[in-house]
């Protein structure tokens, strides 16, 4: 068996995204194949076939397990050499603590007594292989970046090995890799890695020719002169790279000439300098770095205030459990629940715990280390949801009579908290997606030519915000920079919401993480100090403005052009509010708010104090904030992992999907072609993560938006049932399966960090018996009633009435004709007097509004799906409203009484 000199270059495993499915299954076949081959009764076993596909395996893990410590790549020669020489008894005893440790991600392999030889550990090591095996302690990997000899790595390792202890935290294992390029392909495919030293050594190329993705990826990110690069500026650039991959990873910089100079250079790059004899203070420091991401200060909190003898003489009977353990008849709630949450139970008023309110303390510290994960200046904690979060940014920001741009596809929290805040709401309409019935995303055209608007009305200076939901309910991703970068050059203060309680988790792996709003607001941020970028900024900004008198130029040029502002005014103030719950660990209702506002401290904490006390409970849940401390340990930890595995899941069902005979008759799951129009994309890709994380990283670069890799719009008209019935009837009814959204003819899958392979395996059988189900009820049909099942099939994968955009504010709330925003707190209020309300029935208004007049929404009206405001208080009812309205065929319509109709305005309110 010979060993390839090429890693990754087979197409089926040529994807760093899937590479943890390579790994696990190279391992799971060869004790298979380990198995097999050593029983020798066996007559008809196609030995020869099996040792051919040995090879295959073992040259798949030679190339993979060179960036991995443990096992190793040390590890996958012994084991060649053992089925090279039919040892697979021993092959076998090597194979099987390696799968075992899978059941854990990988993260926390164990080693056995010949990996423990081969890692220069012997009987008389402090840690015996036995107590390896058995050690309780989270293992971690680090990855040394230096171009040294065999002999000079071993000394090393073994060197970082005996400053191990018993009292150490941690345990962690240590890896060395040549190159530049070794170090970042081992970063990208390695998740357990969280500390790398840099060894000025280093070379440039990796050690073996890569695989076509990781080639083009890597080209695209490293600098093409690298090779003329000085040894300084070599570390500096590959700190700079290591760092955007995964910037929770803890860097160290170890030489012995000119450490002194190094230091100035640095610029924070490096957790800490050292010089090659301190291994000690290097080990204390590796244990150091990865206990500050460790440190869960409120749960922490919890746990101790749970253990500590209490008598309560204060409100919550159910503290301690008393309520419940001295019980007759609600002991199954402590049996189901468990003492230690009751025992949690508590108030900030009973001392021992910090108070959401006003934190000095733990709630404090846990907020620190979360606004540290998310890449955030400051972060809070909010115990009900991302509701609450949107409605304290709002009022924070927003005094009554501010204009506020919203996509109007917007949750309807948004849409409450203006009307609280009594601001100016102007709305901005998203692509449409008629066939499929919902909205996109509004794209930057849109908002600039709003924006636009403003500014040519004179009216500019009213406009404070602009609130846009990234990614969509659908998956759809702005390019947040750019649309930042573009309004700001048209309004350098303008302060900018993004909703995203659906991409918490996109924080944590390096091509989500570019369209996030805190990772962005710090883009800008470097961008704006570029002196080169300042220059550019100067020369745009004389072709944008008349050199005589100082006035814009037309908005058509303004339209036309990439806009960069002005640095030397603009003021980056940036808000997400995010449901960690959603799409990290934390229990239901736990959410954050993050924030990069530079002018925060003088213009707005006092009034987001104030927002923040309005909305908040003064009895917070304990147990949600300590979830949202733990959740952000575990994604500082292992977020990388977990979030790179539930997109390679995701797309694991779309080609099942587009594979299979029967489900691709049924079934379709609609690709960025289909979900964002030709004219918002420069790439070509309809599934770029299918293609490499190479593809996926050019789209995420360049498209003004992309399609979230890890959901799924399932397109089922194929089937004759709608969308609402297939989600109640065939998947949660029959099988158990649970998905969020719905549409017409569409059901929206969604993969998450807790997504398991069997998971995935589950779904797919569903959907292969649903497919069967339907085929053998279409085989049995009679002429006619395949006619209407056709007619049926027809209706959902034809185009239903266009979805209608927003109308526009009746006269009396809105401002002037030359600008769209209207007063939704009026119109909302005029509303509690009932002698200014009435109902029609949808035939009556349809008359009224035929007949050309204006007829009023009193409220919101919202069906489910497809989950937006249809009517918003104070909009006018049109046509197209009314013909949306009469297709849809949903349960579930929100400010909509079948019995009276709709709530309207009368034409002269009793004010």
């Amino acid at each position: 068996m010979k060993t390839p000199t090429t890693a990754f270059n087979d197409a089926s495993h040529s994807t760093p995204s899937n590479v943890w499915r390579l790994r696990t299954d190279a391992w799971e076949y060869l004790g298979f194949a380990a198995k097999q081959l050593s029983c020798a009764l066996d007559v008809d076993l196609d030995r020869k076939g099996l040792r051919t596909e040995v090879g295959r395996q073992l040259g798949i893990l030679e190339s993979i397990e060179a960036y991995w410590a443990v096992p190793g790549e040390a590890h996958v020669r012994g084991l060649r050499r053992e089925f090279e020489n039919s040892g697979y008894a021993a092959a076998l005893a090597m194979i099987e603590p390696v799968t075992r440790g899978f059941a854990h991600f990988a993260a926390d392999l164990s080693e056995s007594g010949q990996q423990a030889t081969e890692h220069g550990y012997h009987s008389d090591d402090p840690q015996s292989s036995h107590s390896i095996v058995n050690d309780p302690r989270s293992r971690f990997e680090v990855l040394v970046i230096d171009d040294v000899s065999e002999t000079v790595r071993e000394e090393f390792i073994a060197e970082m090995r005996r400053q191990r202890r018993h009292t150490d935290e941690f345990v962690y294992d240590v890896n060395v890799v040549p190159s530049f390029e070794d170090a970042m392909v081992a970063v990208l495919l390695n998740p357990t890695i969280q500390a790398c030293i840099l060894r000025p050594g280093f070379t440039v190329p990796a050690a073996h020719t890569l695989g076509t993705d990781l080639r083009t990826f890597l080209d695209s990110h490293i600098a093409p002169d690298i090779g003329t690069y000085t040894p300084k500026r070599r570390i500096l650039h590959l700190a700079d790279k290591l760092k955007s991959l995964r910037p929770e990873l803890d860097l160290y910089l170890v030489a012995d000439v000119s450490i002194e100079e190094l230091a100035t250079l640095v610029e924070r790059r490096f957790a800490r300098l050292f010089r090659r004899q301190e291994s000690m203070e290097l080990h204390l420091s590796l244990l150091k770095g990865l206990s500050d991401r460790f440190e869960t200060p409120f749960f922490d909190a919890v746990q101790q205030h749970s253990r500590k003898p209490a008598a309560v003489f204060h409100a919550l009977p159910i503290s301690r459990g008393g309520s419940v353990s001295s019980s007759r008849w609600i002991t199954d709630m402590g049996e189901f629940y468990g003492m230690n949450l009751l025992h949690a139970e508590t108030s900030a008023t009973s001392g021992g715990l910090d108070s959401l309110l006003e934190p000095i303390g733990s709630i404090r510290e846990a907020q620190e280390l979360a606004a540290r994960a998310f890449g955030a200046r400051r972060s809070y904690f909010v115990t009900n949801g991302t509701s609450t979060a949107n409605k304290i940014v709002h009022q924070s920001i927003l005094a009554p009579g501010d204009v506020v741009l919203v996509d109007r596809n917007c949750h309807k929290s948004h849409h409450y908290a203006l009307m609280l805040a009594g601001a100016r709401v102007a709305y901005m309409e998203a692509y449409p997606l008629d066939e499929f019935s919902f909205y996109g995303a509004v794209s930057l055209k849109t908002i600039k030519s709003m924006l636009l608007d403003y500014r040519r009305a004179g009216r500019l200076d009213e406009v404070k915000m602009i609130t846009l939901t990234n990614c969509t309910f659908d998956g759809i991703v702005y390019d947040v920079e750019r649309v930042m970068e573009e309004c700001l050059a048209i309004k350098p203060d303008l302060v900018f919401l993004w909703d995203e309680a659906w991409f918490a988790f996109a924080r944590f792996h390096h091509i989500y993480r570019q369209r996030t709003a805190m990772a962005a607001a710090t883009a800008l941020t470097i961008k704006f100090k570029d002196p080169a970028y300042l220059a550019r900024v100067r020369k745009q900004r004389a072709t944008l403005f008349d050199t005589k008198t100082g006035q814009p130029v037309d908005d058509a040029t303004w339209l036309a052009t990439r806009l960069l502002p002005d640095p030397d005014i603009v003021r980056l103030r940036v808000y997400a509010t995010q449901s960690t719950h959603k799409t990290l660990t934390a229990l239901r209702q736990g959410s954050m708010i993050h924030i990069h506002d530079q002018d925060f401290a003088h213009h707005n904490g006092e009034s987001f104090r104030e927002a923040y006390m309005t909305h908040t409970s003064t009895s917070p849940n304990y147990q949600i904030l300590a979830s949202l401390d733990i959740g952000r340990r575990q994604a500082e930890l292992e977020g990388y992992e977990l979030v790179q595995r539930q997109a390679y899941l995701a797309l694991s069902v779309a080609q099942a999907i587009g594979r299979h005979r029967l489900l691709k008759k049924y079934f379709h799951v609609l690709d960025t072609h289909e979900l964002i129009p030709a004219q918002f994309r420069e790439t070509t890709r309809p599934m770029p993560l299918r293609d490499g994380l190479s593809a996926m990283d050019e789209a995420w670069s360049t498209d003004e938006f992309v399609v979230d890799p890890s959901r799924l719009t399932l397109h089922i008209g194929q089937t004759g049932v709608d969308g609402d019935t297939f989600k109640h009837k065939y998947l949660m009814d029959l099988h158990g399966i649970q998905v969020n959204k719905t549409s017409r003819n569409t059901v929206l899958f969604m993969t998450n960090i807790g997504t398991s392979r069997s998971a995935v395996a589950y779904l797919i059988d569903v959907l292969v018996k649903l497919a069967e189900h339907f085929e053998r009820k279409r085989e049995d049909m009679g002429p006619r009633a395949l006619q209407a099942h056709q007619r049926t099939v027809s209706g959902l994968v034809g185009t239903p009435p266009p979805m209608p955009d927003f109308s526009s504010f009746a006269q009396r709330f809105k401002n002037d004709d030359d600008t769209v925003d209207g007063d939704i707190r009026g119109a909302y209020f005029t509303s509690y007097k009932t002698s200014n309300c009435d109902y029609l029935m949808p035939n009556e208004l349809a008359k009224r509004v035929a007949a050309g007049n204006e007829v009023v929404s009193a409220g919101f009206v919202t069906p489910y799906p497809p989950g937006f405001p249809v009517l918003v208080p104070g909009q006018v009812f049109t046509k197209e409203i009314l013909d949306f309205m009469a297709a849809l065929d949903t349960r579930e319509i929100h400010g909509f009484d079948p019995n009276l109709g709709y709530r309207i305005l009368n034409t002269a309110p009793d004010h």
